[in-house]
């Protein structure tokens, strides 16, 4: 779930705006807004395309997780993991963007079956 948006290290570029794929996010003045929160699917998009490692997106979609103090570090160890290179290349992000509408019926499907079992 998205956590945390440092104003410190936020250049109000809306990169985060324009590239999630839930629209958790409306632009703000210096800060984008977390609008909706409980819209995130934890796909680290927002995290991956800031250039300044100002977001925290933390591992478990449903619940609130304090940052680390180095959380800025995260998005980079995610980019690292993917075998991205910074600074990112959009293209190299662009097939990742795209499995946002599969996650969030990930998700859907996972919420039906626990109403069923």
């Amino acid at each position: 779930m998205i956590e945390v948006i440092r104003e410190d290290l936020c250049t109000s570029c809306n990169r985060c705006v324009e590239v999630c794929p839930t629209l958790v996010f409306d632009e703000g003045g210096k800060t984008p807004l977390i609008a909706r929160p409980d819209a995130c699917q934890t796909c680290y998009l927002c995290e991956l395309y800031c250039p300044t490692g100002a977001i925290h997106v933390g591992h478990d979609q449903f619940a609130r997780q304090s940052p680390a103090p180095d959380h800025s570090l995260h998005a980079s160890l995610i980019a690292a993991d993917h075998g991205w290179a910074a600074p990112l290349d959009a293209g190299q992000l662009d097939d990742y963007r795209l499995l946002g509408p599969l996650l969030n019926e990930g998700v859907e499907i996972a919420a039906r079956r626990q109403i069923k079992g």
